[in-house]
């Protein structure tokens, strides 16, 4: 058993004493060292500090010129990562990549604009209420992912916009020891816009090792009027081929809704309109609406966590979701759909991480 409390953590394990040793970084932080916080004497708040001095908060944020990648922390030894607290001023969260390496990989475990990793892919602030992620007021980004390492964790964040932005972090951590079956903890982005007539979106391909798949957010744009939600995720592992061992019934199922997310069609009595909805496990926060419930350009963020239910593979995996409406004849037809659809893939797995995709340019990362 390990000494640090991951996501199965509960109220009754919290009296449970540990060696393990409490950590943070921070911008009045930058190393976590021991009795090393809030001693910045010139940090970007000192005039806010004058007539206070040393302690004052001083130094709560750093500033990320455009076009530069800062490292927001950069931990040598055995330990996991407990939660990741992030807001940020000014500048596009599409155009603001964070990044994480485990044990001097250069391949990056994590690749993810900063706000679809936080559940929130466009633009827009999302109370956001689950287990692993919440979103709160105004535009507070937090992590529970648990995030083991043996040797080293190095986080960065790049500012792809235009203009400098203002970044408040901190990330909590322990070092401990970390069994031997604990795996690494990854976060894959892809965006397709538009996908092409008849093919399926690939959430996640090439993955090899050992693992298990905990997690799924998609902002998801539909480009038709009507609903949009009729495809069917698959899972395709461990040498699944034409098919796959996991294949869901829908995208609101998948989702761990029913019916459109139409409260108007189970409840006959009440207008037709998707319902928002945030749960421990799963929940569509956003709907962004442009007039009217089934009208093209509805936005949606949604998330679904495998927390009570890891999808486990011994080799590799792969992961697609298809996208299908209605067709407007007699016949009921599916309509194979063309949306804007962007999504974060979450797993645990062995080293070494296989190369990802290369991340899409500037312009074609951001929402219009």
């Amino acid at each position: 058993m390990t000494e640090f409390s991951g996501l199965g953590l509960h109220l009754g394990n919290l009296s449970r004493l540990s060696h393990a040793k409490s950590r943070s970084i921070s911008a009045e932080n930058f190393s976590g060292e021991k009795g090393k916080g809030g001693m910045s004497t010139d940090g970007p708040a000192a005039h806010m500090a004058r007539g206070l001095g040393q302690g004052w908060k001083v130094s709560p944020f750093i500033v990320v010129k455009a076009g530069q990648t800062v490292t927001l922390a950069d931990i040598e030894g055995m330990g996991a990562v407990q939660q990741i607290w992030m807001t940020l001023m000014r500048g596009l969260w599409r155009h603001t990549i964070l990044r994480a390496t485990w044990d001097d990989q250069e391949q990056p475990s994590i690749e993810c604009p900063a706000g679809d990793f936080f559940a929130c892919g466009w633009e827009k602030f999302a109370q956001v209420s689950s287990l692993a992620v919440c979103v709160n007021p105004g535009r507070a980004f937090n992590c529970y992912w648990e995030m083991p390492f043996r040797k080293r964790a190095r986080f960065t964040l790049t500012n792809l916009n235009d203009a400098d932005i203002v970044v408040y972090y901190q990330i909590n951590y322990t070092l401990t020891d970390v069994a031997e079956d604990c795996a690494y903890f990854h976060a894959q982005f892809r965006r397709t816009n538009p996908l092409p007539y008849k093919e399926v979106f690939t959430v996640l391909d090439g993955v090899k090792g050992r693992g298990q798949y905990v997690g799924t957010y998609m902002a998801w744009g539909s480009n038709n009027n009507g609903w949009w939600g009729e495809g069917e995720i698959k899972f395709y592992m461990d040498g699944d081929r034409d098919f796959p061992t996991i294949c869901g019934t829908g995208t609101e199922d998948y989702f761990c809704g029913a019916y459109c997310f139409d409260v108007g069609i189970a409840e006959r009595d009440k207008p037709h309109a998707y319902s928002e909805y945030s749960t421990p496990y799963a929940g569509m926060p956003q709907v962004i609406r442009p007039d009217g419930t089934y009208n093209s350009q509805t936005r949606f963020g949604l998330y679904r966590w495998h927390v009570m239910d890891p999808v486990r593979f011994e080799s590799d995996l792969r992961i697609t979701m298809q996208a299908l409406g209605w067709r407007n004849d007699k016949d009921r037809r599916y309509l194979p759909l063309q949306d804007d659809i962007a999504s974060v893939a979450f797993w645990y797995q062995t080293l070494p991480t296989a190369p990802f995709p290369p991340l899409p340019d500037r312009d074609y990362l951001e929402v219009v």
